[in-house]
């Protein structure tokens, strides 16, 4: 048996939780984990974006009463070190998911801070919807999530939108670190 041996011949202390024998792919290491593919690749593992993303629900609660321009200043260092730390994925796909993820946290957290109908309208036009556009937008009476994901608030507020506010993307920083 390995852990006998590791313990009694080599002296090792082995953690019989975090210790397993299985394919790269089922484990997770460091953060890391890698795609089930003839070239494995290495891939940010299931549970740390489930982390990250818990981190930033944090961060967007609807019991935190900052301005979008403040819930992005408080982001962005977290979004830069969480991207830092995972600089050496190879998969692109998760980052893209994340980014839009985030976009649509952040248009939630707008959604339910305009609260009244008369002023998600206003806000709507603001942004270049139509008066009426605007109007069956703020009074078609679902949810902030289902809102953010509409495609009223995506004409609204676009990618180019949150980048002007600040907001960084983690797809255009794992670029810049592949330089």
């Amino acid at each position: 048996d390995i852990t006998e041996f590791l313990s009694k011949e080599l002296k090792l202390q082995v953690n019989a939780d975090k210790s397993a024998v299985a394919k790269p792919w089922e484990r997770k290491f460091l953060g890391y984990s890698f795609t089930r593919h003839k070239e494995s690749r290495v891939k940010i593992a299931a549970q740390s974006v489930s982390r990250f993303k818990d981190k930033i629900r944090e961060m967007t609660t609807r019991h935190c009463s900052r301005s979008i321009n403040e819930t992005i200043h408080v982001m962005t260092p977290v979004l830069r070190g969480w991207i830092s730390y995972f600089r050496l994925t190879k998969v692109k796909g998760v980052l893209e998911e994340l980014d839009g993820w985030i976009r649509r946290k952040l248009r939630c957290l707008l959604w339910r801070q305009w609260k009244r109908v008369y002023t998600r309208a206003r806000n709507l036009m603001k942004a270049g919807l139509t008066e009426e556009r605007a109007w069956w937008s703020a009074t078609n009476q679902r949810g902030a999530w289902w809102n953010a994901g509409a495609s009223h608030m995506n004409q609204a507020f676009r990618k180019g939108w949150f980048d002007k506010m600040g907001l960084v993307s983690l797809l255009e920083c794992h670029r810049q670190f592949q330089c």
